[in-house]
């Protein structure tokens, strides 16, 4: 069975999450580490940490997936700006030891006209200096719906960006109105983008997924989240997903523009369908 939750304000802290996810029926939740749309990060505090990974336990949650900052650019042409973007990647993961055995999600990033082999070396670059202490975090690279100068829009390309890193700490989460929009048919295939995906990056690299349907129609490179069942993926979709063998060990986290009490409902329409 899969973990079903959403994305959860941390402005009260990570015990308090917890016991909000646990409220709304869920058991998992997804977090940013900072301003989602700036750089300020709050000190960490150890013993919300503990009580939060002591609770973590008591509700039996799986994997939390914890999100990186919209404004981290890994690969962006400005080399002030990439190397404070690298500098906060590598602060994050610091700061997720706190929170051990969690995913860290990000967006690859935009390359801005340097071209996606430049992309990819800057990100694999970042990403191979922030590992190198070891915290005990596995990074995610996120799927993305391919829109302008970013990467992450292929499967390929998040291979190489995992090949270039040469680490097994290295996973995807798999957006499904991102890789809708960037032109993978899940919904009309979901088991042949599986068997793609596996084929490319390997399923066993596969963590964590963002569900969310899509305001747009297919193959349109952009990326507008809805409400499930209220889009172009359809409710039909994700009774396929929440119920498929291959996925029913993975977090699942809503993104979808909502705030708790319909985060609640989607999570027990979501849990009625397995």
């Amino acid at each position: 069975m899969p973990y079903i939750g959403c994305h959860l304000s941390s402005t009260k802290g990570n015990y308090e999450m917890v016991k909000t996810a646990k409220k709304i029926g869920a058991d998992t939740f997804a977090f940013f580490t900072r301003n989602p749309r700036g750089s300020r990060a709050k000190p960490v505090d150890e013993a919300d940490c503990k009580r939060a990974m002591e609770a973590l336990t008591e509700f039996g949650f799986g994997p939390l997936v914890a999100h990186g900052s919209y404004t981290m650019n890994l690969c962006t042409k400005d080399a002030e700006a990439r190397t404070f973007a690298a500098q906060v990647l590598r602060e994050d993961l610091e700061r997720m030891q706190y929170l051990p055995g969690q995913f860290y999600n990000f967006h690859p990033g935009s390359h801005v006209g340097q071209g996606v082999e430049t992309g990819i070396a800057q990100i694999a670059d970042a990403l191979k200096a922030a590992l190198e202490p070891g915290y005990p975090v596995t990074v995610l690279l996120e799927t993305m719906a391919g829109k302008g100068s970013e990467v992450g829009g292929r499967f390929e390309e998040l291979k190489a960006i995992m090949d270039a890193v040469g680490s097994e700490d290295v996973g995807v989460c798999l957006d499904t109105c991102h890789v809708y929009d960037g032109g993978y048919d899940i919904v009309g295939d979901l088991d042949g983008v599986l068997a793609e995906f596996d084929r490319v990056i390997g399923l066993d690299r596969l963590k964590a997924l963002h569900i969310n349907d899509s305001k747009n129609p297919f193959a349109s490179h952009k990326d507008r989240h809805e409400c499930i069942g209220q889009g172009s993926l359809g409710l039909g979709f994700f009774e396929k997903l929440v119920t498929h063998p291959l996925l029913r060990d993975k977090p699942m986290i809503l993104e979808t523009p909502n705030e708790l009490p319909g985060y609640a409902a989607e999570i027990a329409l979501l849990r009625s369908k397995i």
